[in-house]
């Protein structure tokens, strides 16, 4: 039978350009979030109830708005209307006529889940087989909620814990031997002899899965066994803290023994750490500004209350040990900082204004305000005066952007080319 005909939607009216737009963006009220860590960088009383992230740019679940003299408009709407304008033509037809990176604040009070994301091919595949079986999109048992893979940076605003991929096994069961738990001995027995790959993908699905039961022992265990190992002095004293915390977080979590496996990061502000498709990892505690390809692909390995599909997660793991990816800060003569990584949808830099800086205009950007005061002029319109906690969007249509004042802003666009 044919199908019926459902003319096409008609396209939204031209609406006035800009060449630059103050942000208002939403916050994410996640259980694990601060309750001061946003509120005191944009400005405001605390509300008492956790703040976890507060979101920049057009991503559709939460898309910041802007407004250009008739109200307050999301911003995924706006570029929609006008992408060539917006993004730039190569930005635009690359990336399908959407704002291909997502900056946030992130602000953990508490652990967030282990999770990993996955490459482009295994989100594509995914969508299309979740697709097929008729999963809604917003389901809570949904992995893959769009078709694109999730590469992100994140950058210390202040002393933040992160763990990222896995540790050498050995070092990891000298680690699981001194806490005295009876439930991991197995495990670290495996770990010890085992090939890496294979002790790791063992260890990780029995605790979560076929063997989660000894999975919720072990945890009961670490709980009381890491808040020793963390009063105790030595070498791991701080990465035993962070377990610590994080079995006081999620107690009783199977997970927890997912998370012994991962290498512990402490980073100092201003230091940057990349995550790339298929390393897990987990934000411990910290404020940071984080940068990511505009996705919401999320498989969780356990630290959450939230669906855990294990037969998903093995396919997606990349399991193969090795040290995290620290991304030191390069450049900095002219006061802008760059993290440079190899993902190809965005690039963040830090930019300590002292007097006055030209950005060049080779795509869309965000600037974020995270200290002092900054005055941004461009060709057309008026300058806008940027304070602690604003962001600004600047379209690629617009010429190069003046900054005066002195401030920190951190800086996000689309790299014209991907580091290596």
């Amino acid at each position: 039978m044919t199908p019926p005909h459902h003319p096409a939607p008609p396209l939204p009216a031209a609406g006035p350009l800009s060449a630059a737009d103050l942000l208002t963006n939403r916050i994410r009220p996640y259980a694990w979030g601060s309750t001061t860590a946003l509120a005191r960088l944009t400005g405001r009383r605390p509300t008492g109830e956790p703040e976890a992230e507060l979101w920049m740019g057009a991503h559709p679940d939460a898309p910041s708005t802007v407004d250009r003299g008739n109200g307050p408009e999301p911003l995924d709407r706006v570029i929609a209307r006008d992408p060539h304008h917006e993004l730039g033509r190569r930005v635009a037809e690359t990336y399908d006529n959407r704002l291909p990176f997502l900056v946030k604040v992130l602000a953990a009070e508490h652990a967030l889940s282990v999770q990993v994301h996955p490459d482009t091919a295994q989100a594509e595949a995914g969508y299309a087989a979740e697709d097929a079986t008729g999963i809604p999109r917003d389901a809570a048992r949904r992995i893959f909620r769009d078709r694109y893979h999730k590469p992100e940076l994140v950058c210390a605003l202040d002393d933040f814990d992160a763990l990222c991929g896995f540790r050498d096994p050995a070092t990891t069961a000298g680690l699981m031997a001194a806490l005295d738990a009876p439930a991991l001995a197995p495990w670290t027995a495996i770990l010890r002899t085992a090939d890496p790959g294979t002790a790791l993908r063992t260890v990780l699905t029995e605790a979560l899965d076929s063997d989660r039961a000894r999975g919720e022992r072990a945890a009961a265990e670490l709980a009381p066994a890491l808040e020793r190992a963390a009063a105790t002095p030595g070498p791991h004293t701080a990465t035993y803290a962070a377990y610590a915390a994080a079995a006081r977080d999620y107690p009783g979590d199977p997970g927890l023994v997912a998370a012994l496996l991962l290498n512990h990061v402490r980073l100092q502000p201003g230091q940057a750490l990349f995550l790339d498709a298929r390393v897990p990892h987990a934000y411990l505690h910290g404020t940071g500004v984080e940068i990511m390809a505009n996705s919401d692909n999320v498989l969780r390995c356990g630290l959450t209350p939230k669906h855990v599909d294990v037969r998903a997660l093995t396919t997606v793991v990349d399991f193969r040990p090795g040290p995290p990816t620290l991304v030191p800060a390069s450049g900095g003569e002219d006061g802008e900082f760059h993290y440079r990584t190899r993902a190809a949808e965005f690039a963040l830099s830090r930019l300590d204004l002292l007097g006055g800086a030209t950005l060049g205009a080779d795509g869309p950007q965000i600037l974020l305000c995270t200290d002092g005061t900054a005055e941004l002029h461009r060709s057309l319109g008026r300058p806008l005066t940027l304070r602690r906690g604003d962001s600004v969007f600047l379209p690629a249509t617009g010429g190069p952007a003046e900054l005066r004042g002195t401030a920190t802003l951190y800086r996000a666009r689309v790299p014209e080319h991907a580091a290596v």
